[in-house]
């Protein structure tokens, strides 16, 4: 699907995007999703012991637009660059930006820079030059009128400033919701959440249907 106010494709690092709330807080194994194998990943058990870290390279897929290769493809890539790692008891660790920012770049051609200290407004002019950015949050945000547990640890995608100019417009890889998959708030409340740093990079506009 697409994002009805922005060329943007609406992706969730889970195959089934109903499924997104039992599995993060409802403790829905995620090898039980039945949509699994479009993720494409080689098994239920990969999938379920990948999924939850790949926020990050669903965020890139949806800057890649609708021709970006499938979720587990892409993640094939940024292990290749080290933008994940496995250690030798096989906890996995990443997103690490400057090699993804790498793999982004050489891979699928977008001209990804890393931002490792990067402000509100900084956003906002990165979005007015048309550049999305792949923000650092608490994965808390989807749930933007309770207190922030604390800033960082999971990647959203955002994608332009709201109709007002005031607030952001983001793609949530772990959205709840239709209402949290894609979301806007103004700056303050997003701020909250927002570990000022993050990856930006160029659109690839979503071919209309």
């Amino acid at each position: 699907m697409t994002c009805p106010t922005c060329p943007v494709p609406v992706h969730t690092q889970f195959a089934s995007p109903d499924l997104v709330g039992a599995i993060v807080e409802g403790g829905l194994d995620p090898a039980e999703d039945p949509r699994w194998a479009d993720s494409g990943a080689a098994s239920p058990a990969e999938y379920a012991r990948w999924a939850g870290h790949l926020c990050g390279v669903t965020c890139l897929r949806m800057a890649l637009g609708t021709g970006a290769p499938p979720l587990f493809a892409l993640r094939d890539g940024a292990l290749k660059y080290d933008a994940y790692t496995e250690n030798a008891d096989g906890v996995i660790k990443g997103l690490v930006y400057a090699p993804f920012a790498r793999y982004a770049s050489e891979v699928h051609g977008l001209d990804a820079v890393v931002h490792r200290h990067l402000s509100p407004a900084g956003i906002l002019d990165l979005l007015d030059e048309g550049r999305t950015v792949m923000a650092s949050v608490h994965y808390g945000i989807r749930h933007p009128d309770r207190p922030a547990p604390g800033r960082g640890g999971h990647l959203v995608l955002l994608t332009a400033r709201t109709a007002d100019g005031s607030g952001v417009h983001f793609h949530n890889p772990s959205g709840t919701s239709a209402a949290t998959r894609t979301a806007d708030l103004p700056v303050p409340v997003f701020e909250r959440f927002f570990a000022a740093r993050g990856v930006s990079m160029p659109l690839i506009p979503a071919t209309p249907v």
